[in-house]
């Protein structure tokens, strides 16, 4: 069976996605918000009267023109490569060739690939931990900007290179959120940009204004915010955009590595479709915004009823993540709990970690939908026991982003001498390594970081755990690349 007819096989069954992309497989041929004619039919190249996205002065102009002013950006450009290609042009159009920048730690993996294309040396600003449910939590202002003071102090003293932009995450894989709007003020200080890779949060800027969804770093002060269409509204995946906010960017740069890393032969089948999902949203989607908001209330009044199964909630999250922890029920991990709602109950979850499952929503989810993730929960929930008052929680396995030493900058540790040592034998030797869990592809080891203890513990209660580790060249993941360098102290 060929990949075509193992779709169709797969879409043709009552699998539900509670995964990207935002469309929910609704009415990509037929009619619907997202509707569209045969592909084949209007799949051209940049002929006469279409314009051409890497010089745009037609249709594609006035089209990315029109967007911008939807989300009161400066400049929208229609990305093509993904997000990916958006954080690489922002990465190279704020920081010059082996500069500084400030990022945070658990950034996705996109951002690390612009540092080592850029040779940049990064500092790193680590989020908050919720220690109860094993992720990350939001970045704190006060310490990015205690981080901004110490490089001012040394660069005037000439001991260090100056910080040239900030670049945050917001809203996470899990949908927290961080304070850009403070963020956004403090680094302003500091005659600085601030970036925002706002992936998984194209739908703020729709969502109604009564503090029910977080608002979009867009209206909070973020000078270059990029946003994945696909992955929360009705778009096709692959589509996503770079929005320029703000005179602090060089939009003939951000143009000039566009065209750098975004394909040269960009397809207007994605591009037609951003504008369609634009179109829509700001049209019918602000009231389908309204009804989607009410199906999240109603689920989460649903779920007041769990025992032994918690919903991450509260302050500091955009509540259309669903993050579901099986750490209190005994016999159950994430990954079981994935299982579960796989095979018995048809439900396809976008993520699985040690101790929880990620749900992703969309306002494209019908009420069916909703209904089925409330009877499958509610169902495992009467199945499972609690630990009791007087037992111990079992330990859990974070996805905590745990502390790392940067001896290297990533860059510089790749061009550097490599040898290949044991995994279980590699604390205190320099990875010349990515690795990470994917999804989300945020790397737990970056190259020209230091292999410490709490790591290896880490990717290894990962593989036990069974969870789809990366990075490593080994495929049996029991070797790593380290630096070959006869000096561990070596300077970055």
């Amino acid at each position: 069976m060929g990949l075509l007819e193992r779709l169709e096989d797969y879409t043709a069954g009552d699998m539900y996605p509670f995964h990207m992309p935002g469309h929910k497989r609704q009415g990509f041929l037929e009619k619907g918000p997202c509707a569209f004619p045969n592909p084949y039919l209007i799949d051209i190249t940049e002929i006469n009267g279409f314009d051409n996205l890497h010089h745009a002065t037609g249709i594609l102009k006035e089209s990315m023109d029109w967007a911008a002013k939807q989300y009161g950006a400066k400049k929208t450009y229609y990305l093509v490569n993904g997000s990916t290609c958006g954080i690489l042009s922002a990465v190279f159009a704020t920081t010059k060739c082996g500069g500084k920048m400030l990022i945070s730690r658990n950034c996705h993996l996109s951002v690390y690939h612009g540092i080592v294309l850029n040779r940049i040396e990064p500092e790193y600003v680590y989020p908050e931990s919720i220690d109860s449910f094993g992720i990350n939590g939001e970045i704190r202002a006060k310490e990015i900007e205690e981080i901004l003071s110490e490089n001012k102090k040394m660069a005037d003293h000439g001991r260090d290179k100056r910080i040239e932009a900030v670049l945050l995450v917001s809203p996470t894989y899990e949908g927290i959120v961080s304070d850009i709007r403070r963020i956004a003020k403090i680094v302003h200080a500091f005659q600085i940009p601030l970036i925002v890779d706002e992936a998984h949060g194209a739908h703020l800027s729709f969502a109604p204004e009564d503090n029910f969804f977080p608002e979009s770093a867009l209206s909070q002060g973020a000078d270059l915010v990029i946003q994945s269409l696909h992955k929360t509204l009705p778009s096709l995946t692959q589509t996503a955009l770079l929005h320029v906010k703000s005179d602090r960017i060089d939009q003939n740069k951000v143009e000039r590595y566009l065209r750098i890393f975004q394909s040269s032969s960009p397809s207007y089948l994605l591009m037609a479709g951003m504008e369609r999902c634009i179109r829509y949203m700001v049209q019918e989607g602000r009231d389908e915004m309204i009804r989607y908001k009410g199906r999240l209330v109603h689920f989460y009044e649903k779920m007041h009823k769990l025992k032994k199964l918690k919903m991450l909630d509260g302050a500091h999250k955009d509540p259309s993540k669903l993050v579901i922890s099986a750490q209190w029920t005994e016999g159950l991990s994430g990954e079981k709990l994935k299982d579960i709602l796989r095979e018995r109950f048809h439900l396809e979850a976008e993520l699985c970690a040690p101790e929880y499952v990620l749900a992703m929503t969309s306002l494209m989810d019908t009420d069916a939908g909703f209904a089925r993730l409330e009877e499958a929960l509610l169902a495992i929930d009467r199945e499972y026991v609690a630990f009791g008052k007087k037992e111990s929680r079992k330990k859990i396995f974070s996805c905590i982003m745990p502390s790392a030493t940067q001896v290297l900058s990533p860059a510089r540790a790749l061009e550097e001498e490599e040898f290949r040592i044991p995994l279980a034998e590699a604390t205190g030797n320099i990875s010349k390594e990515f690795v990470f869990l994917y999804p989300p592809g945020i790397p737990i080891l970056v190259p020209g970081e230091k292999v410490s203890k709490e790591i290896l513990s880490r990717i290894f209660s990962f593989q036990s755990a069974g969870l789809p580790l990366q990075g490593l060249s080994d495929p049996e993941f029991s070797t790593i690349l380290a630096v070959a360098c006869p000096d561990k102290s070596m300077i970055k």
